[in-house]
């Protein structure tokens, strides 16, 4: 895997093999960038990444600018490896070792962005619970959105705050927002 834009650009970062990840493809993360940055000031806002894996995701944006990135990955090995490149990259990336759904129930903190990867052999409920806790307990602070990564043959178009879907290689990238646009760029 690289980083493929900012500070990092072409910085090929190489996971242990033993850890169980798989990565968000360059072509998919190009099109999330691409959203993203025509949205967003991104030295402004504040990154939550579920389901880390080998912190592909906030490297990328740490290498964008964002000054506020949470990490969460329940797998030991994965935490140790993204705090050990966070620290060797000097990257502000706050990992914290949780299950996914433990961390969304009881966080206090809001976010402009959570991206969200789960493994695709999760049922589609528990991608559904996603959306579902993040907006009932108001994680995703206004004008913020939310961004799961899945399967292509899956369909959340009915998960709360749906806005869109879009396809990229064998995923979808599914996208739901929160009101108000006080952070997009104008």
């Amino acid at each position: 895997m690289r980083i493929i834009s900012g500070q990092h650009k072409g910085r090929k970062i190489s996971a242990p093999k033993q850890l169980p990840i798989r990565p968000t493809t360059d072509m998919a993360k190009e099109a999330l960038f691409n959203i993203i940055n025509n949205q967003y000031y991104l030295d402004e806002i504040s990154v939550l990444d579920l389901f880390s894996g080998s912190g592909n995701i906030s490297y990328e944006f740490a290498s964008r600018g964002v000054n506020a990135i949470t990490a969460v990955e329940i797998h030991a090995g994965c935490t140790q490896f993204i705090s050990e490149m966070a620290e060797k990259l000097d990257m502000p990336i706050e990992v914290i070792k949780s299950d996914v759904f433990a961390y969304l129930q009881k966080t206090p903190k809001k976010f402009n962005i959570i991206f969200a990867d789960p493994p695709y052999a999760l049922p589609i409920e528990e991608f559904q619970q996603i959306a579902q806790m993040a907006f009932q307990k108001e994680l995703v602070l206004e004008g913020g959105i939310l961004v799961i990564e899945h399967e292509k043959h899956m369909d959340l178009s009915e998960t709360p705050n749906f806005r869109e879907a879009r396809r990229y290689g064998s995923c979808l990238l599914y996208t739901s927002d929160a009101a108000d646009d006080s952070l997009r760029v104008d």
